[in-house]
Formats: C-alpha cells, structure tokens, sequence
C-alpha cells in the first residue's frame, strides 16, 4: 500500500464522510481527495517528477493537509516544515534534500523572496490563497486555489518500498538530518498503531500537534487509514477552546505530550464535557507517574495509552491500558508486526534486565538522507541474513514479562560518585511533590562528583517550594548518590517544537530575570 492510498481508499468508500474540521472550514473525504488532485496535477504541470522532494511550509490548516496527499499523488516526497523554523535553518533543509518546490503559507512570500537566491535547487513555489502567475528571483510562482483538474493525475509509478517522507530531526552535529520512511514503514507503522488502539471509522480524532511533527503527522494519517474524522488545531495554546472542542465535535481521541498533560492537569477538567472521549495517548517523552494517576482518577472513562517511539520508527511499543495500573511506569511490549529486545555492550541479547533497546520492523526507516556514516551507526546487521535493524541509543529495563521500562538515552545516562544514575527515575520522584508542575534532571560537570545532578523545576500556579524541601523530599524516596545537587526554579521549561522539554537548553545559563523562586543547594 502506498501512503495516498489512505485518502483514496476512504474517498470511495465513504465520499460524503467528514474528513476534516479544520480553521471554520469542513471537508468531506471527496472534497479533500479532489483537492489534493488539483494540487498534483498543478505540481506536475511545474515540473515535479517522481522521486523530486517538495516540502510544506505551513500551520496546521486544510491546505498543509491536501499538499502531503497531493506531493504523493505526484509520485515525490514530502516533508513538512515547521511553520516557525527561522530563514537559516529552512534553506539548510531545502538545500540538504534538494527540494525542487515548495507549498508555503502567503504570509511566507516575503521571506522566500529574501532567501530565493541560497535556494539553487528551488525550481516552484506554491503559495496558498489565490494570485497572479510569475516567475520571482528565477523560481516560477503559483497559486493554491488557482490549482489543476479535479480528475486523479496520471499513475506515478510508485511502489511500496520507494521514498514517501523526510522527516527532519535533531542531528548530532548541530544540523538536522532526514530520516527517510518509505511508503511501506508509514503504512506498517500506521497499520500496527491503529491496530492496538483500536481505531475505526467512528473515530474523531483532535490533533493540536504540529504536522512536522512526526506524531502530529500520523494523527493525520491514521485518521484517513480508517475513514475517521481529523479535526485539526494549530495548537495547544489555548486550552480552554481546546477542551470545548472535544463535546463540540465529539471527540474519542486526544493524542497529548507531556507538556500538554502538565497543563490539563492544572485545569479543572470537571467545567467540561468529555464523556465522548475514548482513549487519551502519550508519547514524546513518558508520561510522569503522578500524571498518569491523576488522568485515571479525573477521566475514569478514558483508556490510557503510555507509548514509545523514535522518528526513525515511527513508534516502538505501547502499554494496553489494563495493564497502567499494575506498571504505571512502564511503556509496555513491541507494537503488533515488529520484534524488540535489549542488547548489552558486546551486543548480545538481555533477555531480563537493562540493556540497549533493538528495533526489528517494516516500520524501520531506510537511513539518514545522504548521511552513510549516521546510517550505518544506527542500522546494523539483525539477527537474519541481509537485514537491518534499529539501534535505538536508548537504554531500557526488561521484566520477565516482557515490558520495558525506559531508563535514559544512553549519552544522558548521568555518572555521579562513580555510580550510573537514570534521569527519568529522579524526575518521577520530582513529579511526585505536589508542587511540581514540570522536571527535568541533567548532569553538570563537577570537579569531584564528576557530574553532579541537577534538577530544574517548575511550580504549580499559586505553589511555593524552597530547594531544601524539594531535596529533603528526594532524599526521603531516593539512595543517596540519585538525590539532586542543585535545584533550579524557573517560570517555564525551554521546549522543542514538538513540545517536549528541551534538555540541551538547560544546560545553559538561566536568562535573568526567569527565576521563580530562589536556586540553592
């Protein structure tokens, strides 16, 4: 299966059904489908061929999701573009894939003109809204509602284990890199995710995360696997409308982040109607403990499911919801379809215990985008011959049976006096005060301990909190060598565009005036 195939087969079973809720406007799946045809048949018309890249760069809105379908049904490869990524980075992006189009909001147009010249490769852009044809700085100019025939463009000749995305993340090197996921991982990541969540075409489905944003994205793409309904948020900074949302349009999933999950929490959830609401899932970064209890005691309804995933797999496991009560910390087994196990520093396999966690799969991306050296570090010879699998660089424990428990990425793994000291395990400590709002524990370099732990917090609205509590707190639950040297209060955690909390920036010097409260020992 090919990943436009999602929209075309929900198109003729059900062209009249509800699509997409998107800014005030309102799509049937015949409607999009039609949409995302003129589109490629516009693309074609300016050159786009099979296998070129054509990136969006867009909100979240109806158009960004007609480009994705419409880049496939031209038989090129899409990649979406945070809307808010600085002129640098994007010409970094469009340069490193050679980009020959793009499709970008009409408030971009002046930027892009500005940065035409880095931009050799650019042959089109596509800007939203309607306007006059023209040829600007050498690139040819067209227009989203000015687009090609409704009819479906002529076959691309694509096949299920060709290039379908370019997912840009954070590189080791400073740079992003492209994780390329051919049709046949998004469709076997798709097919197993919305298998164990049990998705159907009754689904309504609130997506507030970005679509360049790979769990963003797949909201978009499991909701058209199955026929449901997408209703699409440009964000979470409203959450209020964001909750009024969910009996409005009769919503039965809301896919949250931890940061999201931090803020309903100081919410009193109880002024809204969420009865339709189904299951609630989390990947990104593991839920806190406490958080997870708190959601099953204010949504007893809801069916929790705690995930875990990596870009270049789209996702790994996932905790059935019976099971969130009995190991809350855990993020469950492999996914349906994909084998996962732990592996220690010889590479041989940890049946119980802690070990580095292997991924086996058709959702295991194809490599880094022109990256062979990156590539090969990560996907290394699998137990068969010929095959590759996925080394993830994080570290896990394994019960006897079978679940995983995540410890820390391998490179934040912090020594402190000799002995290893997993991140996540002081910060479900942290979360557990009830002052907490958000944690994060980093190592910083210490001439004795080696690193010393350090915890940055901050409080719930209306909380008060001294560091030597908080330690006292830790000391109480934690051996002696995980306590926390330093506590740093500030008023908001510094966050990626994904919405996770953004460790390398708190290794920074706090900016003045951002404390919330005083930092000691």
């Amino acid at each position: 299966m090919q990943v436009e195939h999602f929209l075309e087969a929900s198109a003729r079973r059900t062209p009249g059904k509800l699509a997409l809720v998107c800014g005030g406007r309102r799509l049937t799946y015949a409607e999009v489908d039609a949409e995302a045809n003129r589109v490629a048949n516009r693309l074609r018309a300016l050159g786009v061929v099979r296998g070129d890249r054509v990136a969006v760069w867009a909100d979240n809105s109806v158009e960004a999701v007609v480009s994705i379908f419409a880049i496939l049904k031209a038989g090129a490869v899409f990649l979406v573009v945070n809307p808010t990524v600085k002129a640098a980075k994007l010409a970094y992006i469009l340069n490193n894939c050679r980009a020959s189009a793009l499709i970008a909001d009409r408030r971009k147009r002046a930027t892009l003109g500005e940065l035409a010249a880095e931009l050799p490769h650019l042959r089109a852009i596509v800007f939203t809204g309607s306007g006059d044809e023209s040829v600007e700085s050498g690139k040819r100019v067209a227009w989203f509602d000015q687009a090609g025939p409704a009819e479906p463009p002529p076959p691309s000749g694509c096949i299920d284990i060709d290039l379908a995305a370019l997912i840009y993340t954070s590189g080791s090197t400073g740079q992003p890199k492209g994780v390329m996921m051919t049709h046949l991982n998004i469709a076997s990541a798709a097919t197993s995710i919305t298998t164990y969540l049990e998705n159907t075409a009754d689904d309504v489905i609130l997506n507030v995360l970005p679509l360049s944003f790979d769990y963003g994205l797949y909201q978009m793409l499991m909701a058209f696997k199955v026929g449901g309904t997408l209703v699409l948020e440009r964000s979470f900074a409203y959450p209020a409308a964001t909750l009024e949302l969910i009996p409005a349009e009769r919503v039965t999933g809301l896919p949250l982040v931890p940061t999201m999950a931090a803020i309903l929490l100081q919410m009193d959830l109880s002024g809204y109607d969420l009865s339709s609401l189904r299951y609630v899932s989390n990947t990104g970064a593991a839920l806190a403990t406490t958080h997870i209890t708190e959601l099953r005691t204010r949504l007893p309804h809801v069916r929790i499911f705690s995930m875990y995933g990596l870009t270049e797999c789209k996702r790994v496991s996932y905790l059935p919801p019976d099971q969130i009560d009995v190991r809350p910390t855990s993020v469950g087994r492999g996914m349906p379809n994909e084998e996962v196990y732990l592996v220690d520093e010889s590479g041989q396999r940890v049946e119980h215990g802690v070990g580095e966690l292997v991924i086996r799969g058709s959702n295991v991306m194809k490599g880094y985008w022109e990256l062979p050296e990156e590539t090969e570090r990560v996907l290394r010879p699998g137990p068969l011959p010929g095959e590759r699998v996925l080394y993830s660089g994080d570290m896990f424990r394994r019960d006897e049976e079978g679940y995983l428990y995540f410890i820390g990425r391998k490179d934040d793994i912090i020594k402190s006096r000799g002995e290893k000291v997993s991140p996540r395990e002081v910060e479900n400590v942290l979360y557990a005060h009830p002052a907490i709002a958000e944690a994060a524990v980093v190592g910083v370099p210490d001439p004795i301990l080696g690193q010393a732990i350090k915890a940055v917090v901050t409080l719930k609205r209306g909380a008060s909190l001294e560091a030597h509590d908080l330690l006292r707190h830790c000391s109480q639950r934690l051996e002696d060598f995980m306590v926390p040297r330093l506590v740093e209060f500030r008023a908001e955690m510094p966050k990626t565009s994904s919405g996770k909390i953004d460790k390398k920036s708190l290794h920074l010097p706090l900016e003045q005036g951002t404390l919330a409260a005083p930092s000691v020992l």
